[in-house]
């Protein structure tokens, strides 16, 4: 992640006790009040974790996403009131170890129906290698229940699950679980919703398995590495120019590498993403004679995204991979 730009965490401890002493940091006492609107007042950590709440809560949750459309989910500094208002959520649904700023104050909220998405999966070290230094620690081999912290907080482990549709359905039926949990009212329309979407996101995975299956060539580049459980998943090699920070600068001996893998594995196109800098890929591409291509990570929907919803940009990402790919 990118560490220069986020908030110490003792500046975000001093926020959180400024944001808790200014609102009111009485949740309801009944789970399903939702600020007094009869539904269950969510907030989600950022696009991916909005959309699942929102897909499996239906109309008897009212979701708020702490990052707003547009904004680099891994670089977000939240306000004291925001920080403030967690306490005031009924559910709070997060991925630990994406955003910092988040992971801090959701633990000075203290709020009961706290899920962390990353708990629902196993999650795996897809870091690559700077100047010859891997900063990433592996993790474990288990899997990993709901509520459960397994006594570390997954340092060094690749966050990006949501862009694996296996992953990201596992995520989906804990998800849903916690939600029955925490509104036992509406239980079998949240089980509903989660046996909907967990079948849409089945779908999505068999149009990957057969639109990736034969290809001219199984590597691709890009700038950002978030793409390393979708890679592994359908058999594929990702090469990111800098890691899994996206604004991370990549080291000379690095763009060397990639000058040589692109040569060897027939690698034809360079991909961005929409919300950051494209200026990396488009020196790279132009050096190599390649093209460029949006592979977006789906961190967040804006006006250019490729699609109106995960779904939507996932099977836009996987016609720019056949492309770039030569799927026949």
């Amino acid at each position: 992640m990118n560490v220069r730009r986020l908030i110490p965490a003792t500046a975000v401890a001093g926020a959180a006790v400024l944001g808790l002493t200014t609102l009111s940091a009485c949740s309801s006492s009944d789970p399903a009040d939702g600020k007094g609107n009869g539904t269950l007042d969510v907030v989600a950590s950022f696009y991916p974790m909005q959309y699942l709440a929102e897909e499996i809560g239906g109309s008897h949750v009212s979701v708020t996403s702490l990052t707003k459309p547009g904004v680099e989910p891994h670089d977000l500094e939240l306000s004291p009131r925001q920080i403030g208002s967690l306490s005031d959520a009924d559910y709070i649904l997060y991925l630990k170890g994406i955003q910092p700023a988040v992971d801090d104050a959701v633990g000075q909220a203290g709020v009961e129906n706290t899920v962390d998405a990353a708990s629902l999966t196993t999650l795996e070290d897809h870091g690559t290698e700077v100047d010859g230094e891997d900063g990433h620690d592996h993790e474990d081999g288990h899997d990993h229940e709901e509520g459960d912290d397994h006594g570390h907080d997954h340092a060094g482990a690749d966050p990006h699950v949501w862009l694996d549709p296996v992953k990201y359905a596992e995520v989906a039926q804990g998800v849903g679980k916690s939600l029955e949990k925490a509104d036992p009212a509406h239980a079998d329309d949240y089980r509903a919703n989660t046996a909907k979407l967990v079948g849409k996101l089945d779908a999505l995975d068999t149009a990957y398995r057969t639109g990736l299956k034969d290809t001219a060539t199984k590597t691709f580049i890009t700038t950002h590495s978030a793409f390393g459980y979708l890679a592994e998943r359908y058999g594929l090699v990702q090469e990111g120019i800098a890691g899994i920070d996206p604004e991370a600068e990549p080291s000379p001996a690095r763009i060397n590498e990639i000058h040589a893998v692109a040569e060897e594995n027939k690698a034809t196109t360079v991909f961005f993403e929409t919300l950051a800098s494209d200026k990396t890929a488009t020196t790279l591409a132009k050096d190599l004679g390649l093209k460029t291509d949006v592979l977006d990570p789906l961190e967040g929907i804006t006006g250019t995204s490729q699609g109106a919803d995960y779904l939507e940009v996932m099977k836009s990402n996987l016609a720019a991979l056949q492309k770039a790919l030569g799927a026949k």
